[in-house]
C-alpha cells in the first residue's frame, strides 16, 4: 500500500510480469457517494473478487498493481482523453454516468462530474495509478528482456447492453494482435484449449486503454488482457439486485479457473523469460492453490 495514495496498492516482485487489477475497488469517498444514486448502484460493476481469484500472484514471484477506488469514481482502463474504446458501441465513460445497463448513477438534484471535477479525478487517482504501473514496467524492465503487463478483469455473464447471449467463459484481449506478441497470446489459448472453459481472443472485448496503451512488443513490453465471466467463480444470475448481487466469492467453484490462471500466468512468465512459451504443457494442477 502506497503512504502518499492508500487506495493504492503495488506488490513488487522480480518475475517479468505485473498483474493490473483496475478494477476490483469500492472505495469511493464521501462527498462523491452522497451525489449518486444508491451505494450498491455505484458498486454494481465492480470486477468482484479479482483481487482473491489472483491472491496466489505473489507466489510467482510478480508483480501486482491494484485500486481500491471504485470504477465509479473514474475508470482507470478508460482513455483518459474521453475517447470511446469500442466507438458505435455501448460502453461506460472515464467517469461513468451509467451502469453497465444504463442506469444513472447520480441524483436528479445532482449531475454527473464536469470537465474541472473529471480533471480532479484524473489528477488524483487515474495518474498516481498509471504512475505506478508505468514504473514497475520501467523497472522489470531494466532487468529484463521482455515484461508482460497483464490486465486482469471479470464482467457478469449476462449484460445485453453490452453484448448478446452469453459471454464466454476467457475473453482474451489483444487490441487485435498489437499489443503483444502472438507467442503470448497463443500461449494463453493453449491453456483455455486444455481446459472445459470456454474462450474466445478479441471478440467483444479486445482490450481497455491499458494493454492498448503499454502494449508495445517491439519495446518488449507485451500487454494482454483476460476478461472473466463471473460465472466462473460465484453465483452469476441473469436478472441482479441488491439481495443477489455481489454473490459472494465460491472457493470450490473457483478452485478450477485457478488452476487456469495459474497456468496462464506461469505460461506469461515463460514467455517473458525466452520469448518461446507456446507447446510448454500447461499446468493445470499447481500446488499453491491449497486454500489459505
Amino acid at each position: 500500500m502506497s503512504e502518499k495514495h492508500p487506495w493504492l496498492t503495488v506488490h513488487r516482485g522480480d518475475a517479468p510480469l505485473i498483474v493490473s487489477i483496475p478494477h476490483s475497488g469500492t472505495e469511493i469517498p464521501p462527498e462523491i457517494e452522497s451525489e449518486l444514486v444508491s451505494a450498491w448502484l455505484a458498486r454494481k460493476d465492480a470486477d468482484w473478487w479479482v483481487e482473491k481469484l489472483y491472491d496466489f500472484a505473489p507466489a510467482l514471484d510478480a508483480t501486482i498493481v491494484r485500486t481500491g477506488i471504485s470504477r465509479t469514481v473514474i475508470d482507470v482502463n478508460r482513455d483518459p482523453s474521453g475517447k470511446s474504446l469500442y466507438p458505435g458501441q455501448a460502453t461506460t465513460e472515464l467517469c461513468p454516468s451509467t451502469t453497465f445497463d444504463g442506469e444513472p448513477l447520480y441524483k436528479k438534484s445532482s449531475h454527473p462530474p464536469d470537465s474541472t471535477q473529471i480533471a480532479a479525478r484524473r489528477l488524483h487517482y487515474f495518474t498516481p495509478y498509471h504512475d505506478a504501473v508505468a514504473d514497475e514496467i520501467a523497472r522489470l524492465r531494466a532487468i529484463h528482456e521482455r515484461v508482460v503487463l497483464f490486465e486482469a478483469h471479470s464482467i457478469r455473464s449476462h449484460v445485453p447492453r453490452l453484448f448478446e447471449g452469453e459471454l464466454p467463459n476467457f475473453n482474451i484481449g489483444t487490441n487485435s494482435g498489437v499489443s503483444c506478441a502472438g507467442e503470448l497470446t497463443r500461449t494463453v489459448e493453449a491453456v483455455c484449449d486444455a481446459s472445459r472453459f470456454s474462450w474466445v481472443a478479441n471478440g467483444r472485448f479486445k482490450g481497455g486503454w491499458t494493454t492498448r496503451h503499454y502494449g508495445e512488443p517491439q519495446m518488449g513490453v507485451h500487454a494482454i488482457q483476460l476478461e472473466l465471466a463471473c460465472r466462473g467463480y460465484m453465483d452469476d444470475p441473469a436478472k441482479i439486485g441488491e439481495q443477489n448481487w455481489p454473490a459472494p466469492y465460491d472457493e470450490a467453484r473457483a478452485g478450477e479457473m485457478r488452476k487456469c490462471l495459474y497456468a496462464i500466468l506461469e505460461g506469461c512468465i515463460r514467455f517473458a523469460d525466452t520469448g518461446h512459451a507456446y507447446g510448454a504443457a500447461p499446468q493445470l494442477s499447481p500446488e499453491p492453490l491449497h486454500s489459505r
